[in-house]
């Protein structure tokens, strides 16, 4: 199974905390972006270009729906950089 490591989880949590413009102590693993950050589909494209940069990965648009919370990016940004 792939992890991510603490350091990685920090980042991954600081580019998602700077693109829906809230703070860090504001959002938990399991907070839902649209529905508890109100972000929108343009903010969650921006998170996945962000974290495509950030990681040198490739992250195909259809992981966004398992994009909701920070736990669903970890995930995805794990497996896309196939991280074990």
């Amino acid at each position: 199974m792939s992890t991510v490591t603490a350091e990685r989880q920090e980042t991954i949590k600081e580019i998602v905390c700077d693109i829906l413009e809230i703070e860090p102590d504001d959002v938990t693993q399991e907070s839902l972006f649209k529905e508890d950050h109100d972000a929108d589909s343009l903010r969650a494209i921006e998170i996945l270009a962000s974290l495509e940069k950030a990681f040198n990965v490739v992250i195909n648009q259809s992981e966004l729906g398992r994009m909701v919370n920070l736990k669903g990016v970890y995930e995805v940004v794990a497996e896309s950089a196939d991280w074990k």
